[in-house]
């Protein structure tokens, strides 16, 4: 009867030690499988900002960064003569609290949509828009521009794989914006009021 027991007695331990190292195996692989699951994406078009302390304005761009990825972007992927939302995803936005004087042109402290409509021709179009928070370009608005300025395209001297702005200060109480992508860059010189 002892010997029963104990045979029994092993049986069970045999398999709970069995069943435990099943579980601690299949622990792993749920473990690796969730890792792996749970691994964050290569998100193609990261959202970043920039910002800049000039002349005591704080200026600051939120934006999406899509990347060229082997396309032809200006007259492609994006059409020339329609407005782009100036990155990927939701509109680019540019925030200032101070005046800004851009092309002779007021641009009063604010927060606004920043739209590009680029064209095959000589400038491009610079928009500063009402509405700073909307999907892409599809609520854009024309009547909404409070600032419309051009800007003559520059070819970089390399390929800039994703889009990027940067805020300089140039002197003083002057910038200058830059958008660059693909082969392309855009400057916009500013004068803090």
């Amino acid at each position: 009867m002892k010997k029963m027991a104990l045979v029994i007695c092993s049986v069970l331990i045999s398999i709970s030690c069995k069943q435990d190292h099943q579980n601690d195996n299949s622990s792993d692989h749920d473990h690796h499988e969730k890792v792996s699951n749970s691994e964050v994406k290569k998100t193609l078009s990261p959202h970043t900002s920039e910002m800049a302390l000039i002349d005591g304005a704080h200026i600051h761009i939120d934006y999406s960064s899509p990347g060229v990825r082997n396309r032809m972007i200006f007259g492609g992927l994006l059409a020339y003569d329609e407005a782009w939302q100036a990155g990927a995803h939701n509109a680019t936005w540019i925030e200032t609290d101070k005046d800004l004087e851009i092309e002779g042109k007021l641009l009063e402290a604010g927060k606004y949509g920043f739209f590009v409509i680029p064209s095959q021709e000589e400038e491009w179009t610079l928009i500063f828009n009402t509405r700073w928070n909307q999907h892409g370009k599809d609520e854009y608005n024309k009547d909404e521009d409070v600032l419309r300025v051009k800007a003559k395209p520059l070819e970089n001297d390399s390929l800039t794989e994703h889009l990027t702005y940067t805020i300089n200060k140039t002197g003083e109480d002057i910038g200058v914006l830059s958008m660059s992508w693909d082969n392309l860059s855009i400057r916009i010189p500013f004068k803090v009021i």
